[in-house]
């Protein structure tokens, strides 16, 4: 079983499990998934902290769970820089040419208004908001 935090069109968060990655592809095809707070079946994953452990039942001090999730931030925004195109404040229509097909797919990282981001969700262009940790703190 696989639990998913899962964010509906209204940003509404909530939480599903499933027994797998198909499981859970197949119900949200079939919009089988409404938001519990609004029944919205435009439902798709929100990013999860990883549950961290340093040893079998050690878990982590809050302290070193913080260093070790913004390390961990820290490599996913190295890995989106050296391997996505930054495209600054074009994200959402540079987002649409490729969801259209008026462009080649490549991967892309941008920024995006909370207006921008819900008219790309109504529209179905599939992407992510990425916690975007600072490199001097």
């Amino acid at each position: 079983m696989i639990l998913f935090e899962l964010r509906c069109g209204n940003d509404h968060h909530f939480e599903g499990w499933f027994r797998d990655n198909a499981a859970y592809d197949a119900q949200v095809a079939a919009a089988e998934i409404a938001c519990p707070s609004c029944g919205d079946t435009r439902v798709g994953k929100a990013i999860m902290a990883p549950r961290l452990n340093r040893a079998t039942g050690q878990a982590l001090d809050d302290q070193d769970g913080a260093r070790e999730m913004r390390r961990l931030l820290g490599e996913l925004r190295s890995t989106i820089e050296s391997s996505c195109d930054y495209v600054g404040e074009r994200f959402a229509d540079e987002a649409r040419k490729i969801h259209y097909g008026e462009t080649g797919a490549r991967p892309i990282y941008g920024e995006a208004s909370g207006e921008q981001a819900k008219a790309l969700e109504e529209e179905g262009v599939t992407f992510q908001r990425v916690p975007w940790v600072s490199r001097e703190n």
